[in-house]
């Protein structure tokens, strides 16, 4: 029951990965402008996405818009939109085939072995789309560091980290730590091995007169 009851676990952190993937992916907030040194315009603020740039006003009014082009939009938001789209499909894959061999389900519930080895394949795919997720995030973050301390960067161009980075951290550590728990916690199949008991040594028959 303990290893049933980590599986679920590990199986629930996934899920809610996997909501945080699809959440991070969806936010237009991967950077934000920066206010930092001479940069004191506060009338508007610039967020940017993979999807959208928005430009939030002082009066409380966003406009949003979405990338007219895909061939003019910089590698890492194209490495990004790759990298999480293929975080996000093998996540909910490995939703699918965890919940085969969760132990709580029915399913190959005559077939143990089988059973411990699908969901370790299900934990494999959360910790491969968990990883694919920190690259996308921490590539984009990268370039956001990269460019904010370049001084040839102007001030009122540059970036700092937007909550979508911090969601998409979050998400990928709790789809990892899911998978490991599913990868881990499989009950040891069983030898099939067994040995005959130890001879008695003044057993009847054994010994000739």
């Amino acid at each position: 029951m303990a290893n049933a009851g980590l599986q679920l676990l590990g199986y629930s952190l996934a899920f809610l990965g996997l909501l945080g993937l699809i959440a991070s992916t969806a936010m237009s907030e991967w950077k934000m402008s920066s206010y930092a040194g001479d940069n004191i315009i506060t009338a508007q603020a610039m967020y940017e996405g993979l999807w959208r740039s928005c430009v939030y006003q002082s009066t409380g009014q966003m406009q949003c818009k979405v990338y007219d082009s895909l061939l003019q939009l910089p590698g890492e938001v194209q490495g990004a939109r790759g990298f999480m789209i293929t975080s996000i499909l093998l996540c909910g894959i490995g939703l699918l085939v965890a919940a085969v061999g969760l132990k709580c389900t029915t399913c190959l519930s005559d077939e143990k072995e089988q059973k411990n080895k699908v969901a370790v394949a299900g934990g494999a795919l959360f910790i491969i789309a968990g990883v694919c997720a920190l690259v996308a995030t921490s590539w984009y973050g990268e370039n956001i560091r990269r460019r904010f301390f370049d001084p040839f960067t102007p001030t009122n161009s540059r970036f700092e980290f937007g909550k979508a980075l911090y969601v998409g951290w979050g998400a990928s550590a709790l789809t990892v730590i899911g998978g490991i728990m599913l990868c881990c916690n499989c009950a040891s199949k069983p030898t099939g091995k067994s040995y005959p008991p130890p001879r008695a040594a003044g057993k009847p028959g054994t010994d000739r007169v």
